[in-house]
């Protein structure tokens, strides 16, 4: 069997690419940035998890209460530039998946150059963050940290 073109395939349909946003005083943006690649999984498949992490060499698997699933994560951004993306690159997502992994990557390199330390760089990375996951659930509205950094004089 072909495990990474079948990763792709199962993270079509059971992955996620997300960027949650934080907020943290201690930050001269006021906003903390944090990408995220995720899969989730019944304790059925918690085996099938263990497998992704040895494959991607990188992340942890944690039980989530709020779901009562596994997921198995990955939120370092050198993990994400060096192993995740790269993988997703050769072996392509085939559902509209596709545009959120298009956009995480684009977020992931700003980050990567520092430009969510500066507002109107950090504006940019929310608005393109929107643009992903349309029906999943955020912490905070696009408008609430827009106008965090709206009130900012950075």
């Amino acid at each position: 069997m072909d495990f990474a073109s079948y990763i792709s395939g199962f993270s079509d349909g059971e992955g996620c690419f997300s960027v949650s946003f934080n907020f943290r005083e201690k930050l001269k943006t006021k906003i903390e940035v944090r990408p995220s690649f995720a899969i989730g999984q019944n304790k059925r498949s918690l085996d099938l998890l263990q497998q992704i992490q040895k494959f991607f060499d990188c992340g942890n698997i944690r039980f989530s209460k709020t779901d009562q699933i596994y997921k198995y994560e990955v939120r370092n951004i050198d993990e994400l530039r060096k192993k995740v993306i790269p993988h997703f690159e050769k072996f392509p997502l085939m559902t509209a998946k596709l545009n959120d992994f298009q956009i995480f990557k684009q977020i992931c390199e700003s980050i990567a150059q520092m430009k969510h330390l500066n507002s109107q760089h950090l504006k940019v990375i929310i608005k393109l963050a929107f643009k992903m996951n349309g029906s999943g659930k955020r912490k905070y509205s696009e408008a609430e940290l827009l106008n965090v950094l709206d009130k900012m004089k950075i």
